[in-house]
């Protein structure tokens, strides 16, 4: 059990039956009144941010989260098919719309991680930098690179992605799969 003075930016706890991750604390004492701690929590099933205060008189359960280490195989239709990475038979679907935004950066044979809360997956993590290979990139035009100008380029999932001029088809770029930028070439 945590008191409400243990909630420090990282905590995951259980607050009406559903997981939250602390990410920011702060603790808030007014004259002749009772401390209070001020917190914005991310609900990790939902993934919305909410700001809360906490009384001194609660407590709070700890959560179990299980993080466990699979392999994306390959994708058909809005189904999404894993491997667990030490038994490639032990396969199981996941639906687009459990895993978000995020299937534009799922290539196959990439090692991700999933977030289990009482065996039930509720996020699923990505490696923050990743490689791709350019597919499609638009010609760059002499003369337009003083500002440090950009494209749009498709990496071989589908997204498009905002890299610089001299990046050109064929080319292995880096993303940062959180932000959805360029980080370099490789």
């Amino acid at each position: 059990m945590f008191a409400y003075n243990e909630l420090k930016p990282g905590t995951i706890f259980i607050l009406d039956g559903e997981p939250y991750q602390v990410l920011e604390f702060g603790f808030m004492r007014m004259q002749q009144r009772k401390p209070v701690a001020q917190t914005k929590i991310k609900n990790l099933v939902t993934g919305k941010v909410l700001n809360r205060n906490f009384q001194h008189t609660e407590n709070f359960q700890e959560a179990e989260i299980n993080y466990k280490k699979v392999k994306f195989l390959y994708a058909h239709r809005d189904k999404f098919v894993f491997c667990d990475v030490k038994n490639p038979s032990a396969r199981f679907e996941l639906a687009e719309e459990s895993i978000g935004d995020k299937t534009k950066f799922l290539k196959p044979n990439a090692e991700v991680e999933i977030v289990d809360f009482e065996d039930k997956m509720i996020a699923l993590n990505l490696p923050i930098k990743m490689q791709f290979k350019v597919i499609e990139a638009p010609p760059s035009i002499k003369g337009n690179t003083a500002q440090g100008g950009n494209k749009a380029v498709k990496i071989e999932t589908g997204a498009m992605i905002a890299a610089p001029l001299f990046v050109e088809e064929g080319d292995v770029i880096e993303v940062n799969t959180q932000t959805g930028e360029y980080t370099g070439r490789v």
